[in-house]
């Protein structure tokens, strides 16, 4: 069984993050604090992630009927 963390826990641990990679964080999340900006980089980079594991299964399910097709079957009615 692996080690899960559940978005009520914290962790506090010390980074060398370097000082201008940090400063365009803070200035393109429009973070107040360090750690906002931290934490939005963290959750930006999981949620793409996320997709791109999405995106293997693009095109996979033979049921689905494409865009096209759902676009002519709305002409019919």
């Amino acid at each position: 069984m692996g080690f899960q963390l559940s978005q009520y826990w914290n962790m506090k641990t010390t980074v060398d993050i370097p000082e201008d990679e940090l400063a365009d964080a803070i200035k393109f999340t429009k973070a107040r604090t360090k750690r906002e900006a931290v934490v939005h980089a963290i959750k930006d980079f999981n949620h793409r992630m996320r997709m791109a594991e999405l995106t293997r299964y693009s095109g996979t399910c033979a049921d689905l009927i494409a865009p096209r097709e759902l676009q002519a079957l709305r002409r019919r009615r």
